[in-house]
């Protein structure tokens, strides 16, 4: 996998990861929580270098015969006045926009997300995220954390990707309960 601009992604896994790929497996990309942090060079990048990203991601996994997939970043759980608000700013929309453009099937997990944590409002929604009391084996100070999902949102946001799966009729849905 050639070097891409800043990130996108772990570097030098890229290399790891294609030379294990098989013809026929398939490739779920999803990027866009970190890479809209512009103002972290270390994390964040530019919407131009973040299409490049996942247009390389989608011809080299392409290039090993292999079925990429896009996903659109899951929602953040940040609600004001009762209304979710979406913080990933135009990185869900560069996604589709490859997605489109490439003809790779797309799991907008952003409007899956979204339509969840709508439905479930804002304060029952923290069971789907790392929100934790001090005195937590993992976190002894405890954690508020809207970004990152706990086990049960895991299992719920795994459930829409399945959905997805089944939704776009992806021959690997055959294998899916």
């Amino acid at each position: 996998m050639e070097e891409v601009p800043n990130h996108s992604g772990p570097k030098n896994v890229g290399t790891q990861f294609l030379a294990q790929l098989n013809p026929g497996d398939y490739v779920f990309i999803e990027f866009g929580h970190n890479d809209e942090k512009v103002d972290k060079p270390t994390v964040g990048v530019s919407l131009a270098d973040f299409k490049i990203n996942l247009v390389n991601y989608v011809k080299e996994t392409r290039s090993k015969k292999a079925f990429p997939v896009l996903l659109t970043p899951i929602s953040r759980r940040s609600f004001k006045n009762g209304v979710l608000i979406d913080s990933h700013g135009d990185y869900p929309r560069v996604t589709r926009q490859v997605a489109d453009s490439l003809n790779v099937p797309l799991i907008d997990m952003l409007a899956k997300t979204e339509s969840l944590l709508t439905r479930l409002g804002d304060e029952p929604s923290i069971k789907l995220f790392n929100h934790v009391d001090s005195g937590n084996v993992n976190y002894p100070k405890g954690k508020k954390d809207d970004t990152h999902l706990s086990p049960e949102g895991a299992k719920q946001v795994a459930g829409l990707v399945v959905k997805g799966i089944k939704e776009l009729k992806l021959s690997l849905a055959k294998s899916l309960k």
